[in-house]
């Protein structure tokens, strides 16, 4: 199980690119390139779907690496894990119906 900075690091140094090429391609900084790699800052939505498209990844599998990532890191220390994740998945049932 990978995080979303392993994948994105493995994508560039695949393409053997440096940071500054990256960053020139996506238009986003090279410091914020080398944070999301280090997993010290997480991309945006948007900024991931620029990656992704330069990178020829999936879009989708980035977007579910972004979106574990981000609720692990919330939920790390939280002894209601199992808990929370469940009535979250019913609020999303919910919302999804009424709309």
């Amino acid at each position: 199980m990978l995080s979303l900075a392993t994948i994105l690091k493995d994508a560039r140094i695949r393409k053997q690119l440096i940071l500054r090429k990256v960053s020139a391609a996506v238009d986003i900084d090279q410091s914020l390139i080398s944070k999301f790699e280090k997993n010290e800052r997480m991309p945006t939505r948007e900024q991931l779907t620029r990656l992704a498209k330069f990178y020829e990844l999936s879009e989708s599998n980035l977007l579910i690496s972004w979106y574990s990532d981000k609720i692990a890191e919330e939920l790390k220390y939280s002894e209601s894990t199992s808990e929370i994740l469940r009535v979250a998945e019913e609020k999303i049932k919910y919302l999804r119906a009424k709309y």
